[in-house]
């Protein structure tokens, strides 16, 4: 079956039925139109009607036939930048799209750092002036509603009513969008439109269509069942059941499971948290056990003990003296639990929590100063330390299925927020994304890649496509050569091989306590920045900072060579770590004898061979061109 076919098929017959011309969601009063292009427009008319299109900017107007099921489809160019402009469909009642602008149009999409509005969980800095100075009607947005399909649809769902004029009550959008928008909009003084695709904590598969993952290792049970159930939403709600009670067995039988009527006899204290926070490193999912007692006074016991645990991040099972009293899940979910008084005994009292990890966080999500039993009016603290066994860590597994209900599994974001804007010309793509696939470095390398290669094809050209290359994050280490953030940032560096790509730094601008630094000024304006040197003339305007282009052993020492000036931050030059062929690795020793050249050695590696640079889950790296933006991490060995 072909997957497309099916997909587009879905949507033909409610949209035919109408008697007045209909166009996609993505074609609206107040769009940008890609300048000097042809703009494929397709659409649903009477069927067998003859459609006229006169678009305000052309002399003699355009014709097409409907066909039996009403669908059409005209080629219009687009004019020089400028506007307003209209359009009129008239298949015997005209519809008039008005209020329309021609210049430049940008595609923004990713994760959370990406969809990250001027003011929604967090307020980007200086939030209040950048909505007062939102009003600027040559700068147009369209958000895209988010949305899933198995199979390619044919539009977009959209929110605001389609595309609207930026203004102090349109800022619910993407603020990297928006602030980049307006920086070009400054510059080059001509219309900027800025597309909002995006979905928090979605990974790179989910973006990319099924055919482009295939070879990709890690998704072939997912591409194996669209291609057996066609993309049908039954069929493949009990594979995806199937095989992961087969995943959930294997992590259960793979494991350590211990009783939970008994202490856990390899435990370890450590305080109530995020496993992530607590020791288990920051790549970790699995099982782990946690377990704490609960001293109740002799007059409370056999009466109802009140559990109240806080959020716990993703699923627990919950025993009090080896009896399970409880199953919850939700991340975000607060966990209140009610315990028997029958269950309830004088003095200690034992609390056994199995929980489940399967993605990012875990553990004790908070707030954990809250934790506590409650009996007749007398609270019992729960917060402090717990004592925590692990089950199973995942990653000694297959990868767990994803699940089918969800923005992650493959190629369902592609299909509802993608592909449908094909038809749309567009000045080019910037991407913000990766945290959803931190610990699938490797893999991302590929499929990173794969999605470039697949977004260029699904619209004929090889457009500029600009990505953000991860913040810093998570507990900052001086020393940390197995950082799986650090992995998952030279994936990303590697899609540089592609043409008509970059890459912008963001490694500076990070928050060790929250993933979504709220700087995305910064960030625009380096988007911006490098948008304006390589498609607008700017040659004047630096968008890239000194690489490294060399490293030469000489003794126990490591030369490290750069193709510009760099100029660190303080006197000393930090954010090297030096290891050998064994994998050992330490914080580097640095000597600058010129601009250019940075030489790396340390006393406890003997024989070096590798070098890495702000190498870390939040490195604190310090080197800097000329022109202030950052030395991207790089590693000689990677």
């Amino acid at each position: 079956m072909n997957i497309r076919s099916a997909g587009m098929a879905a949507v033909i017959l409610p949209m035919a039925m109408s008697a007045t011309v209909k166009l996609p969601n993505y074609i609206t009063p107040n769009m940008v139109m890609q300048h000097d292009t042809t703009m494929t427009v397709p659409g649903y008319a009477k069927p067998g009607a003859k459609v006229t299109v006169s678009p305000s900017w052309t002399t003699s107007p355009l014709t097409t036939k409907a066909d039996a099921d009403g669908r059409f489809s005209v080629e219009v160019p687009t004019p020089a930048p400028g506007g307003p402009f209209s359009i009129e469909f008239n298949d015997g009642e005209p519809l008039v799209i008005d209020n329309l602008l021609s210049g430049e149009l940008w595609l923004c999409s990713g994760q959370s750092n990406m969809e990250f509005p001027i003011r929604g969980w967090i307020e980007v800095m200086d939030a209040d002036h950048v909505i007062a100075t939102a009003n600027n009607p040559d700068i147009r947005l369209l958000q895209v509603r988010k949305t899933t399909a198995y199979t390619p649809q044919e539009d977009v769902q959209t929110n605001m009513g389609g595309w609207v004029q930026a203004a102090s009550n349109t800022m619910d959008f993407s603020a990297i969008a928006y602030l980049f928008a307006k920086e070009l909009r400054d510059e080059l003084k001509m219309p900027v439109g800025v597309i909002d695709a995006t979905w928090g904590g979605t990974p790179a598969e989910a973006w990319t269509a099924a055919e482009y993952l295939e070879g990709i290792k890690g998704f072939e049970n997912e591409l194996d069942a669209l291609k057996r159930t066609g993309g049908d939403p039954a069929q493949l709600k009990a594979d995806y059941e199937r095989r992961l009670n087969d995943w959930m067995a294997l992590a259960r039988d793979g494991g350590n499971t211990p009783d939970p009527a008994k202490p856990l006899s390899k435990g370890q204290s450590k305080p109530a948290g995020y496993f992530e926070h607590i020791g288990w490193g920051n790549s970790f999912d699995g099982i782990v056990w946690a377990q704490k007692t609960i001293d109740v006074p002799a007059e409370l016991a056999g009466k109802d003990l009140t559990l109240s645990l806080g959020a716990i991040d993703d699923a627990d099972v919950t025993w009090f003296n080896g009896t399970e009293v409880a199953r919850g899940s939700g991340y975000n979910t607060p966990r209140v639990y009610t315990v028997p008084g029958k269950l309830v005994k004088a003095g200690e009292n034992l609390i056994t929590i199995r929980i489940s990890d399967f993605g990012g966080e875990g553990g004790f999500a908070g707030p954990t100063d809250q934790m506590k039993g409650e009996i007749a009016g007398v609270t019992l603290p729960l917060s402090g330390n717990w004592i925590y066994e692990t089950g199973v860590d995942f990653s000694s597994l297959p990868q767990k299925p994803a699940s089918v209900e969800g923005s992650s599994y493959p190629s369902v974001l592609y299909n509802a927020m993608l592909s449908p804007l094909h038809n749309l010309p567009i000045k080019g793509v910037l991407w913000y994304q990766g945290c959803a696939n931190v610990g699938r470095g490797e893999q991302y390398e590929p499929l990173f890649q794969a999605l470039i290669n697949n977004w260029r094809e699904l619209w004929g050209y090889d457009f500029p496509f600009y990505f953000v290359q991860l913040a810093g994050w998570l507990q900052p280490q001086t020393v940390q050569p197995d950082s799986e953030w650090a992995a998952l940032r030279n994936a990303q560096s590697k899609a540089l091989t592609l043409p008509n790509t970059a890459m912008v730094s963001a490694i500076d601008l990070g928050n060790p306590g929250d993933i979504h630094p709220q700087n995305k000024q910064e960030v625009a304006h380096r988007l911006a920045m490098t948008a304006l040197n390589r498609d607008y003339g700017r040659s004047d305007l630096v968008c890239t900072a000194p690489r490294c282009i060399g490293s030469k052993k000489s003794g126990n020492r490591i030369i490290i060579t750069f193709d510009g000036d760099v100029h660190p931050t303080s006197s000393a030059v930090i954010g090297f770590i030096i290891g050998d062929s064994k994998g050992n690795f330490t914080q580097g020793m640095t000597e600058m004898p010129d601009s250019r050249t940075i030489i790396v050695s340390s006393p406890q590696i003997k024989n070096p061979d590798r070098v890495r640079y702000d190498w870390a889950d939040y490195p604190n790296g310090n080197l800097y061109g000329a022109t202030g933006l950052p030395v991207a991490p790089f590693a000689t060995d990677k």
